[in-house]
């Protein structure tokens, strides 16, 4: 029998051919574009089965302030996690971001000590608790946050298998790094931006009143030479002091802790802190260490901050800071007075 017989029959699968085809041809994408929200850009020159892992010289953090990374700040991590720069070992990096794609592989792979580079794009709780992911950061010596929501990585990653991955690779003496967002989620306290609007949260909103769209987590990775840190990012070009003295004075008075010390990093500047807890700047711009030690004044919802006496040290580029030890001179002082800054805090 012929399909010459059988036009009709001829024309029906002839277009259930073609439907069929479609429909592999949308499989094998969305198959593929899966696949992709795991895996984005090269392994490259992946460690064979027999090499032996090298032994981790860390463990070492480095915060970004946003905008343009500060290269030699993830180099230098890199440098501290492998022994220095003598050493032949050679790392794998993984990077981890909630949406975006791999232009973090690159730039990383060109560096020194560099071994592989996997960029994972980690979006919901099922994939931060998918074994093949798990295991992939699991064996990493250094993680990179890229910038994004604080917000999608606390619900997305906080008490997840990925966290727990995460945390194993600083306890084998492996590097952390992140920038902006990738930078906040690292502190003690974390400002995740939860309730507030797409507009986010900023210093006349902070200052007028520290409470309103103003939520905090806790107990996400708590490095131990962050402890009683809040950091904050994109800090001179966005004008935040304002904001970050509201987020100091919120966890004293909701009785988080009696002393509360902010890291915030201006844009194109990073701080990298080694095994030690000594804190080093590196880039453009500025990094305000603030210490709030007293008990705010006035702290109270649909009222205007008072604290006085901040304690505020401004580095530049090559200015370091002792976080394990940390100084009680070099600092000026600025204080909040319902809702104002009595002078300029930059």
């Amino acid at each position: 029998m012929t399909t010459k017989a059988f036009p009709n029959i001829a024309r029906y699968l002839k277009s259930a051919g073609i439907k069929l085809l479609e429909m592999g041809s949308f499989l094998i994408t969305s198959f593929i574009a899966s696949w992709k929200r795991y895996f984005l850009g090269d392994t490259v020159e992946v460690r064979p089965a027999f090499d032996v892992r090298p032994t981790l010289a860390g463990p070492v953090l480095s915060l970004g302030g946003g905008g343009p990374d500060v290269d030699d700040a993830i180099q230098w991590m890199i440098n501290q996690v492998r022994g220095g720069t003598r050493y032949a070992s050679k790392l794998d990096v993984v990077v981890i971001r909630t949406y975006g794609n791999h232009d973090y592989n690159r730039l990383i792979y060109a560096m020194k000590g560099v071994n592989s580079v996997e960029t994972l794009v980690i979006s919901n709780r099922q994939e931060a608790n998918k074994a093949e992911i798990v295991e992939k950061v699991r064996k990493a010596d250094v993680i990179f946050f890229a910038g994004g929501d604080q917000c999608q990585y606390i619900r997305n990653w906080k008490n997840t298998k990925l966290e727990t991955a995460i945390k194993s690779v600083y306890a084998r003496g492996g590097g952390i790094g992140g920038t902006s967002a990738g930078a906040m989620i690292q502190s003690d306290y974390v400002y995740d931006a939860c309730a507030s609007s797409e507009k986010g949260i900023e210093t006349r909103d902070a200052l007028e009143d520290p409470y309103r769209d103003i939520t905090f987590s806790y107990n996400f990775f708590n490095w131990s030479n962050f402890k009683g840190t809040i950091v904050d990012t994109h800090f001179d070009r966005r004008e935040r002091m304002g904001r970050i003295m509201a987020f100091i004075a919120r966890q004293i008075k909701d009785g988080v802790s009696r002393s509360v010390l902010g890291i915030a990093v201006s844009e194109s500047t990073s701080v990298i802190v080694d095994k030690d807890g000594l804190a080093n700047v590196i880039g453009r711009g500025a990094v305000y260490f603030v210490l709030g030690d007293h008990r705010p004044e006035v702290c109270e919802p649909r009222t205007p901050l008072t604290f006085s006496n901040y304690k505020i040290w401004k580095l530049r580029s090559g200015d370091t800071f002792n976080l394990k030890y940390r100084p009680t001179s070099g600092y000026y002082l600025r204080s909040v007075k319902r809702g104002r800054i009595d002078s300029n805090p930059y």
